[in-house]
């Protein structure tokens, strides 16, 4: 069976040759991701490897049987779908708020950017990927830090992340991803879509996604374009959600389409524009 890997994360970078690689952090380690011709190698490069790397697999079964048949000709090819979850809470958060306003590719050269000024790296590599710098690092940046890598409209939201993690990050790694998305909502300026975003991306469940975002709403009119699809953003998350029986089909249905998009031909790739303002 096919196994196709969804590198929806901006943390992932993909060489001319197909090779992905991510820098991610967890706890004090840094972990590097490398996928190469079809294989998944974790391997820790800095700090203790006490910590396992989570991969999960999704497989086409789970999709929904009762949703459109035209839908499920694009998706199912994909055979399986593999995804990292984030080992780092704090960098879901990260990334979720650097997602505000800006288009996709925007938010991923802005985390690009963002965690080469600030981020960590094993020592003795000065470049490559980054991962995200620490709260108690972001606390402490000034104004003029943040706009210096293009981030001055996310400082607020930014700062506020990184006071309420460092106090509450202990009990927010304990809960379920429903809980976590609700959880996040206390962030000043954390609204509902990027609360569910980074909830989606720690946990792995993207039964919590926003199903109303725009990069599953484009894609799946990529896939689908003769269907009648709903106009306006509830009424798609209303109809997307009354094709699954369980959070189990609504995060394959969620999941496949956003790796679909993730592995469009380019020529057919479009961004989108923003996302939901929180």
């Amino acid at each position: 069976m096919r196994t196709t890997l969804i590198t929806d994360h901006p943390g992932w970078e993909t060489s001319s040759d197909g090779t992905s690689v991510r820098l991610m952090a967890a706890g004090e380690s840094l972990w590097l991701a490398t996928h190469d011709e079809g294989a998944l190698d974790l391997e820790c490069v800095a700090g203790p490897e006490d910590r396992k790397i989570d991969t999960h697999f999704t497989v086409a079964a789970a999709l929904p049987p009762r949703a459109p048949a035209e839908l499920m000709a694009g998706l199912a090819p994909l055979g399986s779908v593999l995804r990292v979850p984030n080992p780092s809470l704090w960098d879901a958060v990260t990334t979720a708020i650097l997602r505000q306003v800006v288009r996709a590719a925007q938010a991923r050269a802005l985390y690009r950017r963002w965690c080469a000024a600030h981020g960590r790296r094993p020592a003795g590599r000065g470049g490559g990927p980054a991962a995200a710098p620490r709260p108690e690092v972001v606390a402490a940046l000034a104004d003029e830090e943040f706009a210096a890598v293009g981030a001055a409209f996310h400082r607020t939201a930014l700062r506020a992340a990184a006071a309420a993690h460092l106090e509450r990050a202990a009990t927010w790694r304990r809960m379920t991803a429903p809980e976590l998305a609700l959880a996040l909502q206390d962030i000043p300026r954390v609204g509902p879509w990027t609360a569910a975003a980074a909830a989606a991306d720690y946990t792995g469940d993207f039964s919590v996604y926003p199903h109303h975002d725009l990069a599953v709403r484009t894609w799946a009119r990529r896939i689908a374009p003769h269907l009648d699809w709903p106009d306006s953003d509830r009424a798609f998350a209303a109809t997307w959600r009354s094709w699954t029986d369980d959070d189990r089909q609504l995060h394959a249905l969620t999941l496949f389409t956003l790796a679909w998009g993730n592995h469009a031909p380019t020529q057919r790739r479009h961004h989108g524009g923003a996302p939901v303002p929180d």
